[in-house]
């Protein structure tokens, strides 16, 4: 049999390109910000997880053009070797600080942050007790590690307690994963129920903090920091790619556990180190977010404003405190129709669809930035009311 055999695009593919609605590769021809150029049209952004809007500020920008011009296009070769630069061990000392940990390791990708801390810290037959709506990194972290997988329904603690109660705890170790904020629905974990239950059940619990990093906490330091949590919460894993304006991820725990990380996780150990431009600007982000406090609380407002300005309209949203806010379309062809109708309004929003979502859950993800102006959010209301009048979601 021919291994490429099953290499076929999907029929739906296929169909929604024939019917114009494909809601992917839009391309952009700007900076990303809170309006762009996508695909040659002036376009409302409210797709992207530019959360404190520092991927356009002109201070992160200049960052990165002295990081290249002093360090380079790159690094040639991984930490581990040759790829460790004074500006790397400067910001994960500085993130360690700010997140109130003892150490941080940083990694190419959010995404490889993941598989390379559960890999390194799961063992043989050791348990990964998992949200079930947890980010696809997590999973695959857990597939590259030895352990074994036990997933418990989505924010529900008495499923929890009941995979925990059926462990063998006696001979292997467990860690509860959990977003911190959860990417598609925008909610929060119910971390203090999660950190008791580790307690009672002598689990350790690690928060994939992505969206949770500069949106809650004191100063956007994160879920942890939200619930006062810190000490309790034993690895927060972070990305780069939001709130701090970049591209890597981290990892911010005990000294010991970080080293151990950093001497047996394959994807750290054998990926190159990040670029000095990334280093840079996240590192200039990371100054601004704790100079700028203000970003976080005007992110809030601004959030609190489109879920009022929503539900006023009739729009169906799921409810949270997050600049995540989730539009029910239900019928997954619709929420492909929504999105072009809207972009052909100028303004851009995410499809979740099945399997994503249950099937006729179907979501428009609509998320938000500090530098969003009220104007724009109330055109955004205006185009998303009428779309979804026109295709029968919700009455005019």
């Amino acid at each position: 049999m021919d291994i490429f055999a099953k290499c076929r695009v999907p029929e739906a593919v296929h169909d929604t390109k024939k019917a114009g609605i494909y809601p992917y590769f839009h391309y952009l021809s700007s900076k990303q910000d809170t309006e762009v150029i996508m695909e040659g049209r002036k376009t409302i952004m409210i797709g992207s997880n530019n959360y404190l809007g520092l991927t356009s500020d002109p201070r992160v920008i200049e960052a990165g053009m002295k990081a290249l011009e002093k360090y380079g296009t790159g690094c040639s070769g991984s930490r581990f070797l040759n790829g460790t630069l004074d500006i790397h061990l400067d910001l994960e000392q500085a993130l360690a600080k700010f997140l109130r940990k003892e150490d941080v390791v940083t990694f190419s990708t959010g995404f490889q942050s993941n598989l390379g801390i559960i890999s390194a810290v799961v063992g043989f037959n050791d348990y990964i007790v998992c949200d079930k709506e947890n980010h696809a990194s997590i999973y695959d972290g857990a597939k590259l590690s030895y352990g074994r997988l036990v997933r418990y329904e989505h924010g529900d603690m008495e499923d929890l307690e009941a995979k925990l109660a059926g462990l063998d705890l006696e001979r292997f170790g467990a860690i509860i994963i959990t977003d911190g904020v959860f990417s598609m629905s925008g909610d929060i974990a119910k971390l203090p129920d999660i950190c008791r239950l580790a307690k009672k059940y002598g689990a350790r619990v690690m928060v994939d903090d992505a969206h949770g990093l500069g949106v809650l906490g004191k100063g956007g330091r994160g879920t942890a920091e939200h619930f006062g949590l810190e000490e309790e919460v034993d690895i927060i894993m972070g990305t780069f790619s939001k709130s701090l304006a970049s591209l890597g991820g981290y990892m911010a725990a005990s000294k010991e556990l970080c080293d151990y990380v950093r001497h047996t996780s394959r994807p750290f150990i054998f990926s190159a180190s990040i670029t000095p431009v990334s280093v840079a600007c996240a590192r200039e982000a990371l100054r601004i977010i704790e100079a700028e406090p203000e970003r976080v609380k005007r992110l809030l407002d601004l959030s609190q404003y489109m879920r009022d300005g929503l539900r006023k309209v009739g729009v169906p949203i799921i409810e949270a405190e997050t600049p995540i806010v989730p539009i029910y379309v239900y019928d997954d062809l619709k929420a492909f129709e929504a999105c072009k109708l809207l972009l052909e309004r100028g303004v851009y929003v995410n499809p979740v669809v099945s399997p994503a979502t249950p099937v006729g859950m179907a979501l428009l993800r609509t998320s938000y930035t500090a530098t969003h102006t009220y104007e724009q959010l109330d055109y955004a209301i205006k185009q998303i009311k009428e779309v979804l009048v026109i295709l029968g979601v919700i009455n005019d």
